[in-house]
C-alpha cells in the first residue's frame, strides 16, 4: 500500500522554514527569487515533497522544527534580539533552541508582562494583523484618578501620534491616593499606544503591565521566565487566527 503524499503547497513550505509568513513566500515567488531542485518558479500553487530542494535567493532552505514561548518580560529590557544602543535585550532571557525565535509584537523597555516568540512565521503574522483582533489585556498604574468622562473618551477612541485609536475596553479596578489602576483590552497595537492615551488625558503611566493574548494568560509566572506553550495552549492561539486545521 503505498504512502499518502506529504507534498504541501510552496509558500507554505517557505513560511514552515520560519523565513516569512505565507503572503510574504507568495511575494518572493511573485518576484521570482525562489527555486524548487534549481528550477525557478514564478507560478502559485506549486506544490512540493519534502525531499525537493527549495531556495530563497541562492539559499537553501530548511524547515526547521516550529517553537513557540511565552515570556514574563521585566521592566528594563528591550524587545529586540539585538540593540546598538547597547541596552540589555530579551535574546539574554530565551533558551538556545538553534532557531531564531522572533518577538511577537513589542513592549517598550518599561513595559512588562506577556510577550511571545516563535519561529513560526505564519503563525507571528496572524496574531500580529489586524484582520484577526486578537485582543491584548493590560494592568495598568497611573497617577492622579480619571474621572469617568474621561475614560468614555478613552473607550470611544482619541487622538495620538499614530492616528485615532479604535474602541477599547477600559475599566477601573481600583484607586489609592494619588493612584489608579485601569485595566486596558485592546486589538490594535499602536507604538506606546497605552502610554500616548493616558498622557493624552494628563495621566501619566507608573507602571504597565501585559497580563493576557488571546486566550493565554500571565497567572503567576515570575518576572523574566520564559517557557514553551504546551500543546493546548498552542492548539487555542492557532485556532483563534484560523491555523486549527494547517
Amino acid at each position: 500500500m503505498s504512502k499518502p503524499s506529504e507534498s504541501v503547497r510552496l509558500h507554505k513550505r517557505i513560511a514552515e522554514s520560519g523565513l516569512c509568513s505565507r503572503r510574504a513566500a507568495e511575494k518572493l515567488i511573485a518576484e521570482g527569487r525562489v527555486m524548487v531542485n534549481g528550477t525557478l518558479i514564478t507560478e502559485m500553487g506549486v506544490a512540493v515533497e519534502p525531499h525537493d530542494e527549495v531556495s530563497v535567493d541562492g539559499q537553501i532552505l530548511v524547515s526547521a522544527k516550529t517553537y513557540t514561548l511565552i515570556m514574563n518580560k521585566p521592566p528594563g529590557v528591550v524587545t529586540t534580539l539585538s540593540d546598538p544602543q547597547g541596552r540589555p535585550t530579551v535574546r539574554k532571557l530565551l533558551p538556545d533552541l538553534g532557531v531564531q525565535l522572533k518577538p511577537v509584537g513589542r513592549l517598550d523597555m518599561e513595559s512588562e508582562g506577556l510577550i511571545l516568540f516563535t519561529n513560526d512565521g505564519e503563525l507571528a503574522n496572524r496574531l500580529t494583523h489586524p484582520r484577526w483582533k486578537v485582543e491584548k489585556e493590560y494592568e495598568v498604574l497611573v497617577q492622579g484618578n480619571p474621572v469617568e468622562n474621561q475614560l468614555d473618551r478613552l473607550r470611544r477612541g482619541v487622538l495620538i501620534e499614530g492616528g485615532k485609536t479604535k474602541p477599547a475596553i477600559i475599566e477601573r479596578m481600583g484607586r489609592g491616593g494619588e493612584t489608579s489602576k485601569l485595566r486596558f483590552i485592546l486589538k490594535e497595537g499602536k507604538k506606546r499606544q497605552i502610554r500616548l492615551m493616558c498622557h493624552a488625558m494628563g495621566h501619566n503611566v507608573i507602571r504597565l503591565q501585559r497580563v493576557r493574548i488571546g486566550p493565554l494568560r500571565l497567572h503567576k509566572m515570575p518576572k523574566g521566565m520564559c517557557r514553551m506553550l504546551s500543546q493546548v495552549e498552542l492548539k487555542a492561539l492557532k485556532a483563534l487566527v484560523g491555523l486549527e486545521s494547517e
